[in-house]
């Protein structure tokens, strides 16, 4: 455990922070430095005089402000041409604008009480209010210092061990945890297609060709499969067939090169079986309630981008703007940089420069991040040194 506990201390050190924050600040910086002299539209307000009008060039029947081919010169035009300087000096931070970051700051207050929420669920109340707050925060914390391909899923098993969980239990949690954050997306990715449309949900870019996909819908196709697949696994593995995985484990771990850790995952094993039989015993409440908080925290995670937009510009399509996220979030999850830094920004940018007027979708940029990724870099970096102090004299209590 020790060894373990300088490894965890390794992994989640305050040095791999500081990768991750230049990465992701540095591409912000390099958006808006490349933007501040480009031309963009935006519509007239108050005694504003439009100059151009809106004439759909491309027939999509949408608005996009930075495509300069949509807007011709006209003196009754309800559009203005501006550069990126000028939009930012002359936004002005109004009232509702300020209160729509404030509702942003609530989504993400909502997102992590319902995550705690379902970790506690899923624990059978094992974990405290206290106990699940560090849980979530560490295990974001993994998340974000770890490339998106990863994940923090190896740090939550130690995690969750640590708070008392047996190994094959921890397993179980953290496998029905990611279980249900697939299933969210696996459902609501048709539902959101039959709302609001395929065509309107990707970006017209041929950006992301170089994933090996002629077009974002390519790689988003590939990684929907991969996402159904992972989730037929591990309802397989966990719930239908355990003692079949625990042989196939069991064999993988015969061979030579892995004989070492064969009576461990034999053991790993059989814990899996009896985790297995206890969450075929649990109740439809046990299911429900886990499940509807993964529905409120995914929400709450989407709409705080959604919050962030109001403050910038008027009325859009809220449901456009959240799948939008989900389709988004398919090309952060190929990342190879930490908690998709660097990539996350520049997907961004693709997806939503339709929507808002240049350099303010920098700043939106900005905001969006600090929101929903720098502050677990910092919780996580204060909880850590108490939570390993405070686990480890309950295990000397104990």
């Amino acid at each position: 455990m020790l060894q373990n506990e300088e490894n965890i201390k390794k992994q989640l050190s305050w040095k791999k922070i500081i990768l991750p924050i230049l990465i992701g600040l540095g591409v912000s910086v390099y958006l808006l430095v490349s933007d501040l002299s480009k031309v963009s539209f935006q519509e007239a307000l108050g005694t504003e005089k439009g100059t151009h009008a809106w004439v759909d060039s491309n027939g999509n029947n949408k608005v996009d402000l930075s495509d300069r081919s949509e807007f011709i010169p006209s003196e009754q035009g309800a559009y203005v041409a501006k550069k990126t300087k000028d939009v930012i000096l002359e936004y002005e931070w109004s009232f509702a604008a300020i209160m729509s970051l404030f509702g942003a700051l609530f989504m993400l207050v909502l997102r992590d009480f319902f995550y705690m929420y379902r970790i506690r669920v899923l624990s059978n109340g094992h974990l405290s209010w206290r106990s699940s707050f560090d849980v979530i925060m560490l295990w974001e914390f993994a998340s974000a210092l770890t490339p998106s391909v990863v994940g923090g899923s190896g740090v939550a098993v130690f995690i969750l061990n640590r708070e008392g969980m047996n190994v094959g239990k921890s397993t179980a949690t953290v496998m029905v945890t990611a279980l249900m954050d697939e299933l969210f997306f696996i459902l609501m990715v048709p539902m959101l297609f039959l709302a609001v449309g395929m065509d309107d949900l990707f970006p017209d870019s041929a950006a992301f060709s170089a994933f090996g996909a002629n077009s974002i819908k390519g790689v988003f196709w590939a990684g929907y499969v991969v996402i159904v697949l992972l989730t037929s696994m591990i309802l397989l593995s966990l719930i239908s067939y355990p003692k079949r995985t625990k042989r196939i484990l069991v064999g993988i771990f015969s061979f030579r090169l892995l004989r070492r850790w064969q009576k461990k995952m034999a053991q790993w094993g059989d814990e899996m079986i009896v985790s297995s039989q206890e969450l075929k015993g649990q109740k439809l409440g046990y299911w429900s309630k886990a499940f509807g908080a993964t529905i409120v925290s995914w929400t709450a995670r989407y709409f705080t981008l959604n919050f962030i937009f109001l403050a910038f510009i008027g009325g859009f399509d809220h449901l456009q703007v959240y799948g939008r996220q989900l389709v988004m979030w398919v090309i952060m999850l190929i990342s190879p940089t930490p908690g998709s830094s660097g990539v996350a920004e520049l997907a961004f940018s693709v997806f939503f420069d339709y929507l808002v007027p240049g350099g303010l979708l920098a700043i939106a940029t900005v905001l969006w991040r600090f929101l929903t990724y720098f502050p677990y870099l910092i919780a996580g970096t204060i909880v850590l040194p108490g939570w390993l102090r405070r686990t480890a004299k309950r295990k000397v209590k104990a």
